[in-house]
């Protein structure tokens, strides 16, 4: 359990360092306006956009894990989504033209929508179902509507909990630059994260497809 909530954590702040998930946006906010505070805000707006695209992704998953009998099949298609995702990204180096066409200021619908196309939602469903199945095997039918409550709990706990990280990460990354180290430190020493992105998918979804088939 300590080790998947981790993992949550983690992920989270992976999902922060990576610039796809929009903290450049946040230092281009402070620097257009002149002010502090709009990167509070940016980071605010985003991380919002965030969280809903982890509750829209593990929802889904939380309610048809109170089929309990069926636990070990979803976990593992689970897993394969996540691998498919992945090779896709590895092989599809394109980002989504979408994505450009979003207003600059409407940073929460641009972060959900980046979160999607990303597939960073599916990095989180094979720990938050690992998460769900432990002690599923002592469960019964008549306590399903219980399981299903509380597995939808879990997917917001999930979804906040990763996004703070997320948020951290990111925060503390535009701080740097906007304050100290500037764009030119950016734009000379950052590295390409797509295919670190892509196979960090691919790995955690054999994680998954191997948690699902060995029990644990």
């Amino acid at each position: 359990m300590t080790a998947l909530w981790w993992a949550v954590i983690f992920s989270g702040l992976y999902h922060g360092i990576n610039p796809g998930m929009g903290w450049p946006l946040a230092v281009s906010a402070a620097l257009m306006e002149r002010k502090h505070s709009a990167m509070p805000k940016a980071l605010a707006m985003l991380a919002a956009g965030h969280f809903l695209a982890m509750v829209g992704i593990l929802l889904p998953f939380s309610l048809m894990m109170v089929l309990v009998q069926w636990e070990v099949e979803l976990r593992i298609v689970a897993g394969l989504l996540v691998i498919a995702m992945g090779l896709y990204l590895l092989i599809n180096r394109r980002h989504p033209k979408l994505l450009a066409r979003v207003h600059p200021a409407r940073l929460a619908l641009w972060s959900f929508l980046a979160a999607m196309a990303h597939g960073a939602g599916l990095m989180l469903v094979p720990i938050f179902l690992g998460i769900c199945a432990i002690g599923a095997d002592d469960v019964g039918h008549s306590a399903a509507r219980s399981l299903m409550g509380s597995n939808v709990v879990t997917a917001f706990v999930v979804a906040a909990v990763h996004t703070l990280s997320m948020t951290f990460a990111g925060g503390v990354i535009a701080v740097l630059i906007y304050r100290w180290l500037g764009l030119k430190f950016l734009s000379k020493t950052w590295f390409n994260l797509d295919i670190a992105w892509a196979l960090s998918l691919v790995i955690v979804g054999v994680f998954g497809l191997y948690s699902a088939l060995t029990g644990h």
